[in-house]
């Protein structure tokens, strides 16, 4: 599109309202109007120029405030929603999401599940909200940043009468020594730290210009802080997640890839000592003992290749740490936090196989509750086959047995029991805590509890965090730009002369009340007159037409 020529002299892109060098208005509707539209210094912005292409469409379409706005609220209402019932990492592992939902919180359990609100935050259409976000403040910033920072940076120090007139301060002044005023005023501005220019007998005196750019900080800021957020989603930038592990045992730490295993040497939890009286009182208030501390002595393993499908990694000892709360085990940008623990797991279940008649013990059985054996061979045609093993039995809806989760807090076993009487069919058995019951009639041999093993468990939160410098980057420029762009305004005061008189008009793009004071000061040491405020003037009219009060009846 064919750009503006100024009497001025100056070229500007086709939409713009003022000129961008003197600042003559530009439209009709400018011309006529009483007061200009300074919000963009009337400059040409893409969104309001170019409505061509797909590409302009997209544009116009991310640049409107209004849609910035609706994405936010949706944002906002979507986050609200996932807040309603649990999100599925906090449900339990070994259940089905769908069937948890319905079954806990019914229909709208259901509709929530559905509607993918159970892993809000990494559903493509949460992310697609917060990608729209941000493609939505980096082409509002651009739409508005580059043509204002371009109007400016171009602004003459005389500008045109129109520009003057039609400013919201304005004011003529006919001081009998019209160079001596311009030098006081000059003098005055430059002491109140305005930067002043002149030009032809004219000044602009301009204060504070970097405030103009404070919500485009924002916008930076909070587009560093949503790529943050995205990058989450990334592998490798972020873990966050819980790991079991027995005392003696290893285990590969989550996120790791396998690279990485840790070891539980020992467990051990100390408890506050209820004869001393520093805590006594608080003991007695708080109902019993009370955990003072719990610690997990670990060992750090790094694994030198993935081996062959199968086998165990080779491990090479990298730390060893007292792992307790506030007290991470730190490694390559990972870190394990201390955060739960089980005391007296079971773990190995000893039983016996008995002739029910005799009473004789024909044999024990020592079984892993982590990795039972499928058949226990007990010598001379006894032996013992595991049928069912149920780790947390219960029975479900169909009163059929059942496991609750793997874990073995109330283990349950059918066996087969097979004998030199039963050497083909054998026997079945129920066992279980506190049972012990023949499943089909009456049984020759029976299978008794003999003890169990246990072994302390502890919960190590493996953390990290990659994102943190986006975070807190972001939030940091965001505040930079909050605190900047409210906490001082851009303000411009204009003088230029014609004759013997002073034409004077100014501007600020917030906090009018201290522009004025700056005219006041300056017509107290200058004896030039305070402009006057149109927009003040309109409202006074507009409260007392015709010099009455329209309260007063």
């Amino acid at each position: 599109m064919e750009k503006i020529k100024c009497e001025c002299g100056h070229f500007n892109p086709y939409g713009t309202h003022l000129c961008e060098s003197c600042g003559k208005p530009l439209d009709d509707k400018d011309k006529n109007a009483s007061m200009v539209d300074m919000r963009y210094e009337g400059v040409a912005r893409r969104s309001q120029t170019y409505n061509k292409t797909i590409i302009d469409k997209i544009w116009n379409f991310f640049s409107s405030v209004k849609v910035g706005i609706g994405i936010i609220v949706l944002t906002l209402i979507a986050s609200s929603v996932g807040t309603i019932f649990p999100q599925e990492m906090y449900i339990p592992s070994n259940v089905n999401p769908a069937e948890h939902y319905e079954n806990e919180y019914g229909i709208a359990g259901q509709i929530y599940y559905t509607l993918g609100f159970h892993n809000l935050y990494g559903s493509w259409w949460y992310m697609a909200l917060i990608a729209g976000l941000g493609i939505s403040l980096i082409i509002a910033s651009l739409d508005r940043v580059v043509p204002l920072y371009r109007a400016l940076k171009m602004q003459k120090v005389s500008r045109n009468e129109g520009f003057l007139k039609r400013q919201r301060m304005f004011g003529i002044h006919e001081p009998d020594a019209p160079e001596q005023t311009v030098e006081d005023t000059k003098w005055f501005l430059s002491k109140k730290r305005y930067k002043v220019r002149e030009e032809n007998g004219s000044l602009l005196a301009e204060k504070n210009r970097f405030a103009r750019w404070g919500p485009y900080i924002n916008h930076v800021g909070l587009i560093i802080f949503l790529t943050g957020c995205v990058l989450r989603f990334f592998p490798g930038m972020y873990v966050d997640e819980l790991v079991w592990v027995r005392e003696g045992e290893t285990e590969a730490i989550p996120g790791t890839d396998r690279e990485y295993y840790i070891e539980n040497e020992e467990f051990f939890v100390e408890l506050y000592d209820e004869n001393d009286e520093t805590f006594a009182p608080a003991l007695q208030r708080a109902g019993g003992p009370q955990v003072q501390t719990y610690q997990t002595n670990a060992v750090l393993y790094q694994s030198e290749g993935t081996g062959t499908v199968g086998t165990e990694p080779e491990l090479t000892e990298v730390k060893s740490d007292e792992i307790q709360v506030n007290h991470p085990l730190r490694f390559d940008n990972f870190a394990l936090y201390q955060m739960d623990y089980k005391l007296n797991e079971l773990n190995v279940m000893s039983l016996s196989m008995n002739d029910r008649a005799s009473g004789e013990k024909i044999g024990t059985i020592d079984i892993d509750l982590f990795d039972p054996q499928g058949e226990y061979d007990l010598g001379n045609g006894y032996r013992v086959v595991i049928d069912s093993y149920f780790p947390n039995f219960e029975f479900n809806e169909d009163g059929e047995p059942s496991t609750v989760s793997d874990i073995p807090d109330n283990p349950a076993f059918i066996f087969q029991m097979f004998s030199p009487e039963h050497p083909e069919e054998g026997e079945y058995s129920f066992v279980g805590i506190q049972r012990n019951e023949d499943v089909f009639g009456e049984n020759d041999y029976e299978m008794s509890f003999e003890g169990v093993e246990t072994k302390d468990v502890t919960a190590l939160t493996v953390r990290k965090d990659l994102t943190l410098p986006f975070l807190i980057a972001g939030g940091s420029i965001f505040m930079i730009g909050l605190i900047q762009g409210s906490y001082w305004s851009h303000r411009r005061i204009w003088l230029r002369r014609f004759g013997g008189e002073i034409w004077t008009a100014g501007h600020t793009n917030k906090h009018w009340a201290s522009l004025k004071k700056d005219f006041v000061a300056l017509s107290r040491e200058t004896g030039l007159e305070v402009p006057e405020d149109k927009q003040a003037k309109k409202a006074m009219k507009e409260k007392e037409p015709n010099g009455r009060d329209d309260s007063n009846g």
